[in-house]
């Protein structure tokens, strides 16, 4: 077995952040054109681009040693793999996916059990049947290949399962979710074996604790200001900070320069305030990694 570590990269919608947050870790991923064998700048490491809804398959029967996929199709395939780390990332917001029950509109299925003898189509064909015989509910589950909402207003299906982070785009085609099967994120997920060889299970958890740092910066900012020995207390006060602000006093002055992380969603607030307490030449600064 070679040491080198086999990496998936998920081919299609997350492709791009994948490649983006890793960059964001450190690693540079290069597509050229058609390949499914982009360059990486880690010699130590060999990338391999395929759908997420085969990644599971491929890291269990070790033709990639890791790759990133989602929770979905890790239980849709039934893939016995080791998880290493949950990554919440998407193409458009940073919060898991939901697999739901949608039909239309007008439809008189209010519940799960309103399906009975009725027709469900989706890509997350399995996963489906296991949910409803679980629930000892009939249903005829067949797969999409696309266009899965139209089914419905098509009539070729009396309800879809399909994958959302807003819900807008099921609600556009005149659908109504009325239940949720799942949550899914991206996981780097990994091989038995390949878990157990020491040299690539050191690579797999460098890359999971990179590409978690990256993930936590992106909703944290570091923040920089002078403030006047009168004003620190209520300034330290005010800050929050991942153990507590570093204060160092400023070259024969009775001031000191004050830093600290906060969350992006509280700076908007936070900033007037702590001018209106007496904080001056602010210094707001995106971070790449926080480990």
């Amino acid at each position: 077995m070679s040491d080198k570590l086999k990496l998936g990269i998920p081919k299609g919608s997350l492709e791009s952040a994948t490649i983006a947050l890793f960059k964001r870790s450190g690693w540079t991923i290069n597509v050229n054109g058609r390949s499914y064998f982009p360059e990486i700048n880690d010699d130590d490491v060999e990338c391999a681009i395929c759908r997420a809804q085969e990644m599971s398959r491929y890291v269990e029967n070790g033709t990639l040693d890791a790759g990133l996929t989602g929770k979905d199709w890790i239980a849709e395939n039934g893939s016995d793999v080791h998880v290493v780390s949950d990554l919440v990332y998407s193409k458009v917001s940073a919060r898991p996916a939901r697999w739901v029950l949608a039909v239309a509109y007008d439809s008189p299925v209010k519940k799960l059990e309103d399906l009975e003898g009725k027709k469900i189509t989706t890509e997350l064909v399995e996963y489906t049947k296991r949910y409803f015989k679980e629930r000892n509910i009939n249903v005829s589950v067949e797969f999409s290949w696309g266009a899965t909402e139209a089914k419905v207003v098509s009539g070729l299906a009396d309800a879809i399962v399909e994958v959302t982070e807003t819900g807008s785009t099921i609600k556009a085609h005149g659908l109504r979710i009325i239940h949720e099967l799942m949550q899914t994120n991206t996981r780097l997920i990994a091989n038995h074996e390949s878990w157990e060889n020491s040299k690539k299970r050191n690579k797999i958890e460098q890359i999971a604790l990179l590409l978690k740092g990256a993930l936590l910066a992106e909703k944290l900012v570091g923040l920089k200001m002078n403030v006047p020995e009168t004003s620190l207390e209520k300034i330290v006060s005010l800050l929050p900070s991942l153990n507590a602000p570093t204060v160092s006093p400023l070259y024969q002055s009775k001031w000191y320069s004050v830093e600290t992380v906060a969350g992006s969603d509280i700076i908007r607030d936070l900033i007037p305030e702590l001018l209106k307490n007496g904080a001056e030449g602010i210094i707001e600064y995106p971070l790449n990694k926080v480990v």
